[in-house]
């Protein structure tokens, strides 16, 4: 039985090292990643990046009423801890169907690096575009650590994403 658990443990191991999301050799990718302390909202070297923020026009994206920015939401992540949160946003990134979830990120021009890119997980579907701007409505989590380099300091869980202005023209 403890050798079957090991060989899984292994074969998953394995599995995922190969699969991951970019080109870059193993050994760079270890020397690419920071720190979590150093940058805790970042995700592993092998994980594609948001949008730079350049890309995607956040000007003019409005606090949702009676809801935080996203900056709001890292100053203020242990008070709202648990709390359903409305976050408004422009939409840098997405994941769809990762451990039985859809991810998205959101930005809204507030906060710096580390604190300026709002992960959120969804089932909604179909997922919105990169460049919608959306209204999140979630449960605020924080320090979630879903091993492997994952790992959010604060993060809004099964989220509404609801899309009020669509990118695609």
């Amino acid at each position: 039985m403890l050798k079957a658990s090991i060989a899984s443990v292994l074969a998953l191991a394995a599995v995922v090292s190969v699969s991951g999301c970019s080109d870059k050799p193993q050994e760079a990718a270890k020397t690419d990643a920071a720190p979590a302390a150093a940058d805790a909202a970042a995700m592993p070297a092998n994980h594609p990046p948001a949008r730079p923020a350049g890309e995607i026009d956040l000007a003019g994206v409005a606090k949702a009423e009676g809801g935080k920015t996203v900056a709001e939401v890292f100053a203020e992540k242990d008070a709202l801890a648990g709390q359903k949160v409305a976050v408004r946003g422009k939409v840098v990134k997405t994941n769809a169907g990762i451990m039985g979830k859809d991810w998205v990120h959101v930005r809204d021009g507030s906060g710096t690096d580390g604190t300026n890119d709002l992960t959120v997980t969804t089932t909604m579907n179909p997922l919105p575009q990169i460049g919608d701007t959306v209204l999140v409505t979630g449960t605020a989590v924080t320090n979630k650590d879903f091993g492997m380099g994952y790992q959010y300091p604060v993060l809004v869980e099964d989220a509404e994403v609801k899309i009020e202005i669509s990118a695609a023209k």
